[in-house]
Parts: structure tokens; sequence; C-alpha cells
């Protein structure tokens, strides 16, 4: 089969398009022939090192397809299924073995490339509105990237859920997506953002802000936090937050900041498929617009990698196979 493979650690680069041997599902496992698969920025901090990975190996752990084969003790998947992921390594390929187990039918009404490339965001903004904070209806928040695949997904959930929505961007054109996507305000970065978030909120701050963008805005969102709020970090995509001195939280306002991970949502399989579910379910009855903002060919992971990492994308983006 076709696969990129990272061949050692470093930049897009190090993305290589070749053959490999077909993966064979063991028992518990099912073999989906990929329609569409995610690229997320987990995938370039593997690439770089920053993450423990051991080059070589094919990057991605999202992605949609069609059911091919299964393996031995696997109950409720048929061949012909179309079924979604997000936690399978070795996904930037033609071919994925996937844990039955986490595997999540797709229901009609959410296209391949939605399932394949939004996934991983969709069930991040879900726990992140239930379960690493509990933003109530009125609540205001700060989302961060608000043009990004989460963000989008997030503001539009938060807007669904009676919260007021406040969002960054870096450019005009992220703005309308921000503001399309249902955000009450939208700033851009900058020195001034946490005075305009307090403007915004006469003084007091936000009770939650969501911050996927680490070193750049870090200081800017415990500026705009309101008194016993939280700071949701669950993200670096302009590096990590440099190390912390927990005493500041205290005059700040006896803050928290908590860095929840994903997996740790989503490791009880009811979990996954209750999150993954209404998700789904949402954007197959109409009530959440996802956008693939960008889709590349397989072949060219290492333009998608590129583009990410330089901000260039809005939304999803999906790799389809050559």
């Amino acid at each position: 089969m076709h696969a990129i493979q990272v061949v050692r650690h470093g930049g897009p680069e190090v993305l290589e398009f070749g053959t490999v041997d077909d993966p064979i599902p063991a028992p518990g496992e099912i073999l989906v022939r990929t329609a569409a698969v995610g690229v997320n920025f987990i995938d370039t901090y593997l690439r770089r090192g920053l993450y423990p990975s051991t080059p070589p190996y094919i990057p991605g752990a999202e992605g949609s397809g069609e059911v091919v084969s299964v393996g031995a003790d696997v109950e409720g998947i048929d061949v012909g299924q179309r079924v979604c992921w997000v936690d399978s390594p070795g996904s930037y390929a033609e071919l994925v073995a996937v844990p039955a187990s986490r595997a999540v039918p797709v229901p009609d009404g959410v296209g391949d490339d939605v399932a394949g490339s939004a996934m991983l965001r969709g069930l991040t903004a879900h726990y992140l509105l239930d379960g690493s904070a509990h933003p109530g209806s009125g609540d205001t928040v700060l989302v961060h990237a608000g043009a990004g695949g989460v963000g989008l997904i997030l503001t539009q959930l938060a807007k669904r859920r009676g919260l007021r929505v406040i969002t960054t961007v870096s450019t005009a054109e992220k703005a309308e997506l921000s503001s399309a996507a249902g955000a009450d305000h939208v700033l851009r970065y900058g020195d001034s953002l946490a005075e305009d978030v307090r403007s915004l909120t006469d003084g007091r701050g936000v009770p939650v802000v969501y911050d996927g963008v680490g070193a750049d805005t870090f200081e800017q969102s415990l500026a705009s936090t309101a008194i016993r709020g939280i700071i949701v970090l669950f993200g670096a995509a302009s590096g990590p937050v440099p190390p912390f001195d927990l005493q500041r939280l205290n005059p700040a306002g006896s803050l928290s900041v908590t860095r929840p991970t994903l997996a740790h949502f989503i490791a009880d399989t009811d979990e996954l498929r209750w999150r993954a579910g209404e998700f789904l379910g949402a954007i197959a009855d109409g009530d959440i617009d996802v956008r693939v903002g960008q889709h590349y060919r397989l072949s060219d992971a290492q333009q998608a990698h590129h583009d990410l990492e330089n901000r260039a994308t809005t939304g999803a983006t999906a790799l389809l196979p050559d």
C-alpha cells in the first residue's frame, strides 16, 4: 500500500511517500481502506521529536473509511461499514488496522472528509466544554485561534449551550470565519488583548479561557481570566509554555490552570462513543457546520504540514488517498 513515513525527526521534509506492506488485522481489530485522513498539530509535534516517537514510522492517528476485513473476536462491525477513529497510529496510509473498540460508526449525512479529519477536533471541543471545565449558560469564554479546527467547532458547540464567546484570530479572513461560526466578539492577537477582553466583560475577565496556542498567548490568557477562573491549556501551536511559577496564580485571582489531553476523556469505549455520537449527530442534524478548509493528496503530506505549522490553514485538514 502507499503510505507516508517519518524517516527521522525534523521538518516537513522528513515525510516520505512510498510503499509499505499492508497491515494485517489482529484479533479485535478491523482493516479499513481510508477515505480521508486527518492532519493535526500532534502529528507535527511527534514528527519534530517534541513528543516521543521512534522513526521510521507511519504518522497520523485519525481517519475514516470503509471496513474491508475484520479480525477474530470482532462483533458489531461489518465489512462495508463506514467508520472513523482518532487514536489508531499509522493512519497516513491507504489501509489502517483499527482496534474495533476504537472505531466509531459514521452516520448518514456526514461526509468521509469530515469524519476523517474533524473527529479529533470535535471530541476535543466536546471534552473542553464538558470535562476539563464546565462553563454554565450565560457565561463568557475566551477561545484562542477561533478560526482553527478546534476553535470553529468549539465556538458552535459553546453557542448551542448558551455561552457568550470571545475569540482571537490573526487575519481579517479568519475573523470572518470565526464570526460566521457564531463568535460574539472577535479580537486580534496583541498586547491589548487582555484589556479588550476585560472591556467586554465589565472589567471582570472571563471564567474560562481555552488556549491551544501556548507560548504566544499564555500571559494574555492569565491577564484575561476572572477571579477563580480557569485556563484550559490544550495545545502549543506557537510552542510550549515556559516554566511557570504557580504562586502567580494567587495574586492573579486564585486562578487555576489545567493541561488536559483528549486520551483521558475517551479511554473508556462508552465515553468515546457518547462524545462521538453527540458530535457526529449534531453534524448529521445540521446543528453545527464543520469546515474542512483544505484537502491534499496523501503524497502531498509535506505541504499539508508546512501549511499547518505556518498558520495558513482554517478548519480541518484532510489527506485523500492518491
